[in-house]
Order: C-alpha cells, then sequence, then structure tokens
C-alpha cells in the first residue's frame, strides 16, 4: 500500500482533499482510481487509512477510514550533528540516518567543511534536504518527520543544550565501550570528508563528548551515521524495551 506524507489535519470519518504533491504522485503519477487505498502521515504521530473517494482534473479526495498510532521510532533518541559535505553525500547520509531513526539533523560547518551555504540558496537547499527527509519516512514507515535544522558552526552547536550522552566519531582514538552506560537521549557528532581537526576534537571531548572509533577503518562522512545509527539501534534497543 502506497504510504505518503501530507501537510494537513487528518480525522478519522472526515473527508479530506488531497495536496498537490501527494495527488501528483498517487493520482497522476501511480493512476491511482476511486476506491484505492493508502496510507498518510502529517507529522503529528501516528498514520491514517484512507479511501480515495473523488477524483478530478486537478484535484482528489480521500475518505479518513483509521488511524494506527504506531511511530516505530527507536526506543533512544539520536540527535546527529552532521558537518555538510557536497552533492549526493549529503542527501545520501540525510536519508539513511532517517531510515535508521534519527530524530533530529543539525547540520554543521567546521573547519574543513566542503561547502557554506550561500543566503540566496539556503533556503532552497534546506527544503530539498527537508525532502529527501520526508521520503525516508515515506519508504521506511516512520511517522515523525525529522527536522534537518539550518547549519550552525561546531564551535556553536557545542556551546548548546545537547543530551547527556555525547559521543564524536574520532578515528585513531582509543577504542572504549562508550555504549556501556548510554542514556536514552544520544548526541552524534561526525566530521566531514577529511575528518575533524584535532583541535575540534578537542573541543568535542572539553563540551563532554566522549570519542568513539568505530573499528579499525576509516568510514566516509555518509557512511559514518550509518554504521554509527546501525550500531546503536542495535546495541540500545534491548536496553530500553
Amino acid at each position: 500500500m502506497p504510504r505518503f506524507y501530507i501537510e494537513a489535519d487528518l480525522t478519522v470519518d472526515t473527508t479530506v482533499e488531497l495536496t498537490e504533491t501527494v495527488f501528483h504522485h498517487w493520482v497522476k503519477v501511480l493512476r491511482a482510481q476511486v476506491g484505492e487505498t493508502a496510507t498518510l502521515f502529517n507529522g503529528q504521530g501516528g498514520e491514517y487509512h484512507v479511501e480515495l473517494v473523488e477524483v478530478a482534473k486537478k484535484s482528489a479526495a480521500v475518505q479518513v477510514l483509521q488511524f494506527n498510532p504506531s511511530n516505530r521510532t527507536p526506543h533512544f533518541t539520536a540527535l546527529l550533528g552532521q558537518v555538510m559535505s557536497k552533492g549526493d553525500r549529503m542527501d545520501y547520509a540525510i536519508q539513511k540516518a532517517v531510515e535508521l531513526g534519527v530524530a533530529e539533523i543539525q547540520l554543521l560547518t567546521s573547519e574543513r567543511c566542503e561547502m557554506r551555504l550561500k543566503y540566496d540558496r539556503d533556503q532552497k537547499k534546506l527544503d530539498h534536504w527537508q525532502g529527501i527527509a520526508i521520503a525516508a519516512c515515506e519508504q521506511c514507515g516512520l511517522n515523525i518527520v525529522p527536522k534537518i535544522l539550518a547549519p550552525v558552526s561546531l564551535d556553536k552547536w557545542l556551546a548548546s543544550e545537547l543530551p547527556a550522552t555525547k559521543l564524536v566519531l574520532a578515528p585513531n582514538k582509543d577504542q572504549t565501550d562508550v555504549l556501556a552506560n548510554a542514556a536514552r537521549d544520544i548526541a552524534l557528532l561526525i566530521g566531514p570528508e577529511g575528518g575533524l581537526s584535532e583541535t575540534e576534537i578537542i573541543a568535542a571531548n572539553e563540551a563532554g563528548f566522549a570519542n568513539w572509533c568505530i573499528g579499525d577503518r576509516v568510514l566516509r562522512t555518509e557512511t559514518a551515521p550509518v554504521v554509527a545509527l546501525s550500531i546503536l539501534n542495535y546495541r540500545l534497543i534491548n536496553d530500553f524495551v
């Protein structure tokens, strides 16, 4: 059954007009007909089973049949601080982090950051990345869409209020079991292609971040959140059930 994110209020036993985006994808692209069903979610929690009841040339409406409160979120909350990278690498990192249940992604700039958003393109790029997060939720079944937050400097983020458990991916550092006493809320810092500088890692340590070295190999910036979040899902899910 197809799943779509819709910016609309949803209530059981009501009729809702589809937004332009959902209308285009479901009716125009997938050629849905009256009587077909889908799942809609609006990011406010849970999902709705709906039936297509009206199709016009440029609009369509659904009947909301049933509500499912499940959100399929992990039993821990991960805030990802990701230094920005160029092109498809950033798209991939956001897509996979969302699929693996990240709660929020704070975009960061750092000493070796590959990109700086220009003022006239900031919102366009942020909208693109938020759209990737929405599409990932549609695909994987999450009903709460993580926010992609406008970039701030690494120093500013380190000085902000963050969860008690803070981890920075730091290759070639001593390997310790940083998850042994991990709390339910976690901040995860991942550097750019080329890594965080030694000065930045020290600054993270001074802000309470523990070094986390995952194995003997150095991961690419878009691979690191996939591996780190996969480990968090595996190690922590049973601790919080």
